[in-house]
C-alpha cells in the first residue's frame, strides 16, 4: 500500500504531464476530448500525495528505498517533510482545479507545467539522499520557466530571463555546494549537516548553500525575480510558486546547514541582517506598486525573511536549531496557505466582486490577510508563536530578535492594506454564478483556516500552540494595530495632499517591480554594448588592411578563396562538417593504435 501511494505520487502526475505534452505536438490547437480529459483528471493527481501524509505509518517517516534508480533512491516522509508535503499537495490540487475548470489561454500547457513543478515540490520535500534532492530541485526549479512566461508577453519574457539567470546561479552554487558536501559524507540528507560540520572547506559550503537556496528564498539581494515573476504568471502559478516553491530554499537550508552541529556567528548574522533587511525594506518597495499581485509578492520577500532570519538565528547558536526547524516548518504552512488563497482571491474576487458571493469572497480574503498578519485566533498566531518561542533571547546587534520579529507582522499590514485597496478599486469581471473555480479556493482558504492549528500541535515539536491568555493576546495583536495606526495616518496625509504625489498615488514609477534588478539590467546592457564595440573596432581594422592587401596584391584570387573557406567553416553546416571531421580523425588514430 505504501509503496503503491509512493508511486502514485511521483507517477500519476507525470503520466499526465507526458499526455499533454504529446497532445500539445498536434498542429491542431483545440483541446480535444483526450487533451480535455487530462487537464480535468489533473487536479485528482496531487491526491496520492495527500493521502500519502495520513496513511497508516506516515508518523514513522514511511521510508521508501529504490536502489536501482539513479545511484540509489532515497524518499522519507519525515516531520519536516510531512507537514510540508500536505499543504503542497492542497495547493497544488487547488491550483490545478482553479486552471482546469475556467479554461485558461494555453489551459493544457499551464497544467503540464504545474503538474513537473508538483513532482518536484514533492522530490525536495521527501529526498533522503542529495542525488534526488538535487534532481527535484532542478526539475521544479526549470519546469517553473513554464510558469513565469505562459502568456509570452514582453513583461513575462522579461521576468522568464531574470529567472532563468538566477535559476542556473543558484543551480551551479547548489550543485557544487552538494558535490562538495558528498565528498565530505553527506550523500544520505541525515548526515549532511554533520558532514558540513567536519569539512575542511565549511566556510565555502555554508556560502555557496546560503546563495543556492537563497535564489528560491527570496533572499536580499536575490529576490528581484519575485516582483517581476508574479504579475506575469498566472494567478495559479503565483500561488504556487509564493505558497510552495519558494518553501524549497528554506528546505534547502534546513536540510544541509549545519544547525545544531556547529556555532558559526558569522554566517548566522550575515543571514539574520539579509532577512531583516529584506523583510523591512520590501515593505515600502511594494507600497509603491500598483499591481496587487506585486504587492502580494513584496509581502512574500517580507515572509520569507521572517523565516531566513530564524534558520541565521540556529545557524549562530546550534542549542536553538532543536527548536527553531519545526517553527520554521509550522510558519512555512501557514504562509503556503494563506499567501496561495490570496494570489488564487485575485481571478476569484474579479469574477465575484458583486452579488451576494462578494461577502463570501471578501470575508475569505480579510481571513487569509489576517493569517498572513499573524493576528490573533488565525493560522498564523501559530507560526509566529512558535518562532517567538523558538528563538528566545537570542539576539542581533545588541537588539533582542523577539522585538524585532513582531514588527515584520506591522509591516505585512501595511502591504495588505495596499493590497485590499488596490483589489477594490480594480475593474471587476463578474460572472453569473459560482464555479470550479470558487469552489477550490473555498477548499484553499477553509483549509488555511484549519490545517495550521492541526499540524502544528499533532505533527510538529513546538511545545504548544498560542493560548488565550492577555499577553499572547496582546502580543499579537499590536503589531497589526500599530500597522494599521500607520496605514490610517498615511491615507490621511493622502487625502489632504501633504504627501508628495509619487508616495500619494504610487503608480509603479518611483520604483518599478524587481527593484535592484532594473539597474543591474542598464548595466548589463551597457557592458555588452562596450563589449560589441571593443570587439567591432579590431575587425574594422583589419577588413581595411586586408581589403587594400588583397586589391595590390597578384594573389587577390586566392585570397578570396580563403575567405570562401572561412565562410563556410563559420556556418553551422561547416562547424559540424569540421567537428565530424575532427572526430572521425580521432576515431581511425584511436582505431590505428
Amino acid at each position: 500500500m505504501t509503496t503503491a501511494l509512493w508511486t502514485a505520487t511521483f507517477l500519476l502526475p507525470l503520466l499526465v504531464a507526458a499526455g499533454l505534452g504529446a497532445l500539445a505536438t498536434r498542429t491542431s490547437r483545440e483541446p480535444g476530448a483526450v487533451s480535455a480529459f487530462l487537464v480535468r483528471l489533473a487536479p485528482l493527481t496531487c491526491l496520492p500525495a495527500l493521502l500519502l501524509t495520513v496513511a497508516p505509518g506516515a508518523g514513522q517517516g514511511l521510508p521508501l528505498d529504490v536502489p536501482w534508480l539513479l545511484v540509489g533512491t532515497h524518499l522519507e516522509l519525515d516531520a519536516l517533510a510531512r507537514p510540508l508535503v500536505l499543504v503542497s499537495a492542497l495547493l497544488y490540487g487547488s491550483a490545478l482545479a482553479a486552471v482546469a475548470w475556467t479554461g485558461t489561454d494555453r489551459g493544457r500547457d499551464l497544467v503540464a507545467f504545474l503538474l513537473i513543478c508538483h513532482a518536484g515540490t514533492t522530490a525536495v520535500f521527501t529526498a533522503a539522499d542529495a542525488v534526488t534532492f538535487y534532481l527535484g530541485y532542478a526539475v521544479m526549479s526549470f519546469a517553473a520557466y513554464g510558469l513565469v512566461v505562459h502568456y509570452r508577453t514582453e513583461a513575462a519574457m522579461r521576468a522568464g530571463r531574470v529567472y532563468l539567470v538566477l535559476t542556473v546561479v543558484s543551480e551551479t552554487a547548489i550543485l557544487a555546494a552538494i558535490l562538495m558536501v558528498a565528498a565530505a559524507g553527506g550523500t544520505r540528507l541525515a548526515d549532511a549537516p554533520a558532514a558540513v560540520a567536519d569539512a575542511q572547506n565549511t566556510g565555502v559550503i555554508v556560502a555557496l548553500l546560503l546563495i543556492g537556496f537563497g535564489v528560491k528564498a527570496g533572499t536580499l539581494p536575490l529576490h528581484v525575480w519575485l516582483p517581476l515573476a508574479h504579475p506575469a504568471a498566472p494567478p495559479a502559478a503565483s500561488a504556487v510558486l509564493s505558497g510552495a516553491m519558494v518553501k524549497a530554499g528554506l528546505v534547502g537550508w534546513l536540510r544541509f546547514l549545519p544547525l545544531g552541529e556547529v556555532s558559526l556567528p558569522g554566517w548566522g548574522l550575515t543571514l539574520v541582517l539579509l532577512a531583516l533587511g529584506g523583510a523591512f525594506l520590501a515593505v515600502p518597495a511594494g507600497e509603491l506598486q500598483k499591481d496587487p499581485k506585486v504587492v502580494l509578492a513584496y509581502s512574500t520577500i517580507s515572509q520569507m525573511g521572517f523565516l531566513a532570519a530564524l534558520v541565521g538565528v540556529a545557524l549562530a547558536a546550534p542549542e536553538l536549531a532543536p527548536a527553531v526547524a519545526p517553527a520554521a516548518v509550522a510558519y512555512a504552512v501557514h504562509h503556503a496557505l494563506a499567501k496561495g488563497a490570496l494570489f488564487l482571491g485575485v481571478p476569484v474576487w474579479k469574477h465575484h466582486a458583486r452579488g451576494v458571493r462578494r461577502w463570501i469572497v471578501g470575508a475569505g480574503l480579510v481571513g487569509a490577510g489576517l493569517a498572513v498578519a499573524g493576528a490573533p485566533f488565525s493560522s498564523g498566531s501559530v507560526g509566529k508563536y512558535a518562532a517567538k518561542t523558538a528563538v528566545g533571547e537570542a539576539t542581533v546587534l545588541g537588539m533582542d530578535l523577539v522585538t524585532l520579529l513582531p514588527l515584520i507582522a506591522t509591516g505585512s499590514t501595511l502591504l495588505l492594506l495596499r493590497f485590499g485597496w488596490l483589489l477594490a478599486h480594480g475593474e471587476p469581471e463578474t460572472r453569473r454564478r459560482g464555479d470550479a473555480e470558487l469552489g477550490a479556493w473555498l477548499v484553499l482558504v477553509a483549509g488555511g483556516i484549519a490545517l495550521p492549528w492541526v499540524v502544528t500541535d499533532l505533527w510538529l515539536p513546538v511545545g504548544s500552540v498560542p493560548g488565550l491568555d492577555a499577553v499572547t493576546l496582546w502580543d499579537a495583536t499590536w503589531p497589526i494595530l500599530l500597522g494599521l495606526a500607520i496605514g490610517g495616518l498615511a491615507w490621511w496625509l493622502s487625502a489632504r495632499d501633504i504627501l508628495p504625489g509619487w508616495a500619494a498615488h504610487p503608480d509603479g514609477r518611483a520604483l518599478p517591480p524587481g527593484d535592484l534588478v532594473v539597474p543591474e539590467e542598464r548595466l548589463v546592457r551597457s557592458a555588452m554594448a562596450h563589449a560589441r564595440s571593443v570587439a567591432v573596432a579590431p575587425r574594422r581594422v583589419r577588413d581595411r588592411v586586408s581589403d587594400r592587401l588583397s586589391s595590390h596584391h597578384p594573389t587577390a584570387t586566392a585570397g578570396r578563396g580563403i575567405d570562401a573557406i572561412e565562410t563556410v567553416l563559420r556556418s553551422r553546416a561547416g562547424r559540424g562538417l569540421l567537428l565530424l571531421g575532427l572526430a572521425s580523425v580521432l576515431v581511425a588514430a584511436e582505431v590505428a593504435s
